[in-house]
């Protein structure tokens, strides 16, 4: 009776953990009226630091878009609207979110090996060790609070990547040392040919239309 007991303890709370997860979804798609008027519009474009698409989060791991707010939160990313927007959100308002945008492209998986990349291009992702840790095919990192990257815009990765360059300065940067012990060794004309073949893969991201309206 005792092991009975035990089991059926252990067996509500897995249900118990999955009802609560799915609830964040939905609580989740209740939380996002400050990210749809920039990543709910397909091929917007930010003018911050310099013009390039807004990133796709819709199929992101929800593990990194928790990581990414709370580092926009802290300022180890500097974004002055990301950051005025990670910051008015709780723990559980970022995890409810970040699980909203997990679910929402609902797009195959990516296959889990790409095309080789062009002799120059995989010389130059030997050099940052890029798929040690983002896989093979960029959409299966080793840790789910790393990004997908299979796919997402070129112009924002090649902007993403350039702002581990600048991680001493007051608005713009991101601070991260493996990041910036890697990108350190790029040019930036290097890192856009990166950035553009990472974009040219095929995705599980998506922007997702959304209306403004709720």
């Amino acid at each position: 009776m005792k092991k009975l007991l035990q089991i059926t303890l252990a067996l509500s709370a897995v249900f118990g953990a999955l009802a609560a997860q799915a609830q964040d979804v939905k609580v989740g798609e209740t939380k996002v009226a400050m990210c749809i008027g920039c990543h709910g519009i397909p091929g917007y474009q930010a003018s911050f630091p310099e013009v390039h698409k807004v990133p796709m989060i819709a199929g992101q791991n929800a593990k990194y878009i928790v990581a990414a707010l709370q580092a926009y939160a802290k300022g180890d990313r500097k974004h002055p609207t990301m950051r005025g927007i990670a910051s008015s959100l709780s723990d559980k308002d970022m995890a409810d979110v970040a699980a909203f945008y997990e679910q929402q492209a609902k797009l195959p998986a990516a296959a889990e090996s790409v095309t080789a990349a062009p002799a120059d291009v995989a010389a130059l992702l030997t050099k940052g060790a890029c798929v040690s840790c983002h896989g093979v095919n960029f959409s299966k990192p080793i840790d789910p609070s790393y990004p997908k990257l299979a796919g997402q815009h070129a112009d924002y990765l090649t902007v993403a990547l350039k702002s581990y360059k600048a991680d001493k300065t007051a608005t713009v940067g991101r601070s991260n040392a493996i990041m910036a012990g890697q990108i350190k060794q790029f040019s930036n004309a290097e890192l856009k040919v990166i950035a553009s073949y990472i974009g040219s893969l095929p995705t599980e991201l998506a922007t997702v239309p959304q209306s403004k309206f709720r």
